[in-house]
């Protein structure tokens, strides 16, 4: 399960040069912050894995499609999906 899970998630990162570009020119109203990723994991059934990534973009957190596809886990009926958002941190 941990090769899959890493190889997504080093698959979602951002490129290098717009991580530096959020770093290096920050605006003058946020001279203090840069955006972070991080990484939210949903592991269970297919069906509730596919029910809390609904409940998400019900309340506005994340779209559907910004999800991963679900991929399988390494215990049967078990799947998982990964979403990566950059948050600004001060």
């Amino acid at each position: 399960m941990m090769t899959q899970l890493q190889n997504f998630v080093e698959s979602q990162n951002l490129p290098r040069e717009d991580l530096d570009t959020a770093s290096n020119n920050p605006s003058p109203e946020n001279a203090s912050t840069r955006r972070e990723p991080i990484k939210h994991l949903l592991i269970g059934s297919p069906k509730t894995v596919s029910s809390t990534i609904h409940y998400l973009q019900v309340i506005g957190y994340a779209s559907i499609g910004d999800w991963s596809p679900l991929l399988p886990t390494t215990n049967p009926g078990e799947v998982m999906s990964i979403l990566v958002r950059q948050i600004l941190m001060p």
